[in-house]
């Protein structure tokens, strides 16, 4: 059946009023389609609405392609294309190829997840260009050119029966790992998510060559995770490709009750507020010289049940802020990066009560800042006061600070000159306290 394409932005509403193709549209009879949009709206990934004139949606900080029922809906994030695949490799550390392959598939209009596995297709074919891992296993076979040494016991339980062959023990070296079935199980999954033919053959190409030394497997969290405990410094270069394998994965999977349980998103959503988050954090780790940073630190003694006035034992919730800066030991800085233009959209009260917390948290520290991303080039930092009710005397202070997508690309993209690396210091403590 022909699906309808629908295509929107990070942070937008669309509606009946606003597209045509959403008119007199719905989910009835497509039930498998109508739990899993339920399931996205309460988990707040992407919100779907049956309304009696057609279906309002409303995307937030996921973008991606998915089905559902009659839709074929893709997502896409503001910054698209060869800058996007930029920020991506050097916050998920992965290896940079030719700019040249880069400009034919970082078009505008591929999808985000294209992107990616584009980036996976490039990592495949640097990995069979250097030689796949193998691994020694110990084998227990009957040889008529034997190896390795003789199975005595074997040998004196069958030799009567066996004239031509010797039972023996070696250890042959092999491709079939389990580290090498989820490269292929990765190839099989990156497949399924793309629509782009070119991309399709060459992962198809890709699969081929794996599939005369290693076997297909199912691919699922237990796999994935016995497969990364696995990694080692033997096979460090298998660690972009499993980065991008994890996040198609976990992009296309969806938490439903034990009934349900198993069901794959017909599709792939990607957080893109996780991916600033590891953006910045790493920016902040390699150019905040003289600085300590510390991710999702704990904030401590900030509430406390009266253990005489909590009769069921309740735990408070644990707030985290993204990054705390210390320098001495003491705090001087405390930060959240949240993917969402604040120049263009308006701050939601949820952030302003969590950064306000965090500003008046600590006494060597009275101001929290919030790090968010954009595209306009006249965006500027806003400050928020918090006032003492009574007397209206300053206590502490919010800021919105933008991080210009755009400059940071441009920063990261150029090479490594100690003008730009002064650039990068420069812009890292700007990030952290401003001018």
């Amino acid at each position: 059946m022909n699906t309808i394409p629908i295509e929107l932005e990070e942070w937008q509403t669309l509606s009946p009023l606003d597209c045509e193709s959403l008119s007199n549209v719905n989910l009835e009879g497509h039930s498998s389609a109508r739990r899993i949009a339920a399931e996205l709206t309460s988990s707040g990934r992407f919100e779907l609405q049956e309304l009696l004139q057609g279906i309002k949606l409303r995307t937030s900080s996921y973008v991606g392609r998915l089905i559902l029922g009659p839709l074929s809906i893709t997502i896409r994030p503001k910054l698209r294309g060869a800058p996007l695949l930029t920020l991506l490799r050097y916050a998920y550390a992965l290896r940079n190829f030719s700019l040249y392959d880069l400009v034919h598939y970082a078009k505008t209009d591929f999808a985000f997840q294209d992107l990616l596995i584009y980036q996976f297709s490039q990592e495949m074919e640097e990995l069979l260009r250097r030689g796949i891992h193998r691994e020694y296993e110990r084998r227990a076979d009957l040889l008529s050119s034997p190896r390795g040494r003789i199975d005595m016991n074997s040998y004196a339980r069958s030799a009567q029966h066996t004239r031509t062959r010797l039972p023996v023990l070696h250890y042959p070296r092999l491709s079939d790992t389990l580290i090498n079935r989820v490269l292929r199980a990765g190839i099989s999954l990156s497949t399924s998510l793309t629509d782009e033919m070119e991309l399709k053959a060459r992962l198809r190409g890709l699969d081929r060559i794996l599939s005369m030394e290693v076997r297909p497997i199912q691919l699922n969290t237990d796999v994935l995770l016995r497969a990364e405990r696995q990694l080692d410094r033997r096979t460090s270069a298998y660690l972009p490709s499993f980065r991008i394998i994890k996040m198609l994965f976990d992009g296309s999977g969806i938490d439903f009750d034990e009934v349900h349980a198993g069901v794959r998103l017909p599709g792939m959503l990607f957080d893109m507020n996780r991916f600033f988050q590891m953006l910045i954090s790493r920016f902040f780790h390699e150019h905040l010289e003289g600085y300590v940073v510390e991710d999702e630190y704990r904030l401590k003694n900030l509430f406390s049940y009266d253990p005489d006035y909590n009769p069921k034992g309740k735990k408070l919730p644990k707030l985290r802020p993204d990054f705390i800066i210390k320098k001495d030991g003491a705090i001087v800085a405390i930060l959240d990066a949240k993917y969402r233009d604040l120049w263009e959209k308006d701050f939601p009260s949820y952030m302003l009560y969590q950064l306000s917390l965090y500003a008046l948290s600590r006494n060597e520290c009275d101001r929290a800042v919030i790090l968010y991303p954009t595209l306009s080039e006249f965006a500027t930092e806003q400050h928020i006061a918090i006032h003492e009710p009574l007397y209206g005397t300053g206590r502490a202070k919010v800021i919105l600070r933008p991080v210009k997508l755009l400059y940071l690309e441009n920063l990261l993209r150029d090479e490594h000159t100690a003008d730009n690396w002064r650039r990068r210091v420069e812009f890292a403590k700007w990030m952290v306290f401003g001018d």
